[in-house]
């Protein structure tokens, strides 16, 4: 296995059809909502450098893509797949953190969150620095709120005036928060020594 983690591309686009697959039948097989992406719309997380392609030589391995919502404050991972063949060998967790990375370089001033029903995913959330929070920490754009329609819990959703719902919001600060607080921690350090 010689497994390589990259920035999807133009190059990949050719994936864009199995992910959805992917994708549907692992939301199928888990009985967990996951929002319905269409190739087009993976083709262009792709073109844009949005979106993290694990690889086994030319065979799919994984895949997650980010997205910008409320004027670039907040940044989602979404779209976390890992192909049968490949689970249970830590690549969720791998791709997860080549995910979490792109969105922190490319959106420093961005927080970065995600919705999940998956206990898996919301481990690796927390060894990133996610934290649960409510629905009312999260982006407020509408259009975030829309791509949840396809999910099989949206009704939850709807009902619950999109308060809660089966998946747990979390959200991890941004790359200048971070630093900040790293820089204050180590200010404190210095001068109790």
């Amino acid at each position: 296995m010689d497994v390589k983690i990259l920035t999807a591309q133009d190059i990949h686009q050719h994936y864009a059809e199995e992910i959805c697959h992917l994708m549907e039948v692992s939301a199928h097989e888990r009985k967990t909502g996951i929002a319905k992406r269409s190739p087009d719309y993976i083709r262009a997380k792709m073109a844009t450098g949005n979106a993290i392609i694990a690889l086994d030589g030319e065979h799919l391995v994984g895949f997650c893509y980010i997205e910008t919502w409320s004027h670039g404050k907040y940044v989602a991972n979404s779209g976390l797949i890992v192909a049968p063949a490949y689970r249970k060998i830590g690549m969720a967790t791998s791709i997860k953190k080549a995910v979490f990375n792109l969105a922190r370089n490319k959106y420093p001033e961005a927080k970065v969150f995600g919705i999940t029903t998956s206990l898996a995913v919301m481990k690796i959330n927390t060894e990133l620095g996610y934290k649960p929070v409510t629905f009312s920490e999260l982006t407020q754009d509408q259009a975030f709120w829309d791509g949840c329609k396809s999910c099989p819990n949206f009704e939850i959703l709807e009902r619950n005036e999109r308060k809660l719902c089966l998946c747990t919001g979390m959200l991890a600060p941004s790359k200048v928060e971070m630093e900040k607080d790293l820089s204050h921690l180590i200010l404190a350090t210095n001068e109790k020594q």
